[in-house]
């Protein structure tokens, strides 16, 4: 199968996922395989929370919408356009993935197959259906694929490579058992914002979206806020007023009413304005409708700190007052070439 070939097939995928949003489901007669795939497609988008209850329809609908947008000739083409992939040997390449949101595991799944790879899946128990749907549109665009393509229900076996993405604890096994092949071990990781009290209105409702989007269970969701001393929260809480539904989905509320009683019984000082906790604490990971926070002294230490800590870090959120920020309300928009914990995945399956 020629790289063009490749390419040709998760171009038609973006065509075929950009039909599908929360607004209205617009069938285009220009997809390929439509008849086939798009009404089974749309009962899975609503059978998705049944299956997990963080999978809302609105969630999906948004990671849908974002693979389309990212699945165009235009940017998979400035994406290659640094690599060889013609020098690679075929290689079986084993993926573990998570399931925390709707299709995570997709950037490595087309890294796979882009670079001519075999791949070999374990979807989490979390996240069973809708990468296999994909997987079998594309074959249906390219039966060559069949062959590249497995997933695998018990122990991964007869790889010559994996990545595995898990928590903290599950890497130390992971980095065990795949001591002796080539891997990429994906450990916790939570982003963060930077702020100076400078921000717009505007920014911090964008903020919102980066915190409550996928119910804040991403890696990519601002977990933690760093602010200056003296800083007021008043207009951040303003802002994100704009996000007080979220409590009434009952997974989120429950959570909410859980970890607000824990950090209470604990003494612990809470801003509280009905629907999300924020506290002062040192660590980047907090819980399900909670955000952390820490004050700065100056930019220049914050930043030297949040290099140090980097292998904590996915993304740093800020109106640029740190180096290689993410614009406010982008960071579940990532560009193909963002790539997880700033490994460069394609480099990795082309060396391995």
């Amino acid at each position: 199968m020629s790289q063009n070939d490749k390419k040709r097939c998760f171009i038609e995928l973006g065509k075929f996922l950009s039909q599908f949003s929360e607004k209205e489901n617009v069938k285009n007669p220009s997809v390929l395989y439509n008849d086939m795939f798009f009404e089974d497609f749309e009962n899975l988008i609503q059978l998705s929370q049944s299956h997990n209850g963080w999978y809302t329809p609105e969630n999906v609908y948004f990671s849908i919408q974002s693979w389309a947008t990212a699945l165009t000739e235009e940017n998979l083409d400035q994406w290659l356009a640094n690599y060889n992939l013609e020098i690679n040997e075929p290689k079986n390449v084993g993926l573990i993935l998570a399931g925390n949101i709707p299709l995570v595991g997709f950037h490595d799944f087309l890294s796979v197959l882009i670079t001519g790879n075999n791949v070999l899946i374990k979807t989490s128990s979390n996240d069973q259906f809708l990468l296999p749907f994909l997987a079998k549109y594309i074959i249906a665009i390219e039966p060559k694929f069949a062959n590249t393509i497995a997933f695998v229900e018990g122990k991964l076996e007869n790889f010559d490579a994996v990545i595995a993405t898990g928590s903290n604890n599950t890497a130390r096994y992971f980095e065990y058992y795949f001591k002796d092949k080539p891997s990429i071990i994906r450990k916790n990781r939570n982003s963060v914002a930077v702020l100076n009290g400078k921000e717009t209105k505007g920014q911090l409702i964008a903020l919102g979206e980066d915190i409550f989007r996928y119910f804040g269970l991403g890696c990519r969701n601002v977990s933690k806020l760093f602010v200056p001393k003296g800083y007021s929260f008043n207009a951040f809480f303003e802002a994100i007023f704009e996000y007080q539904d979220i409590i009434h989905y009952e997974k989120y509320a429950n959570n909410y009413d859980y970890n607000k009683a824990v950090f209470l019984m604990s003494n612990y000082k809470l801003l509280d304005n009905g629907f999300l906790t924020i506290k002062e604490d040192s660590s980047y990971a907090s819980p399900i409708s909670s955000v952390f926070y820490e004050f700065y002294n100056s930019i220049d230490e914050l930043q030297i700190r949040l290099h140090s800590e980097s292998e904590q870090i996915q993304c740093i959120v800020s109106n640029n007052l740190v180096e290689n920020s993410t614009s406010f309300g982008q960071t579940q928009n990532p560009k193909l070439w963002d790539y997880a914990d700033n490994i460069d995945t394609i480099s990795f399956l082309l060396i391995t």
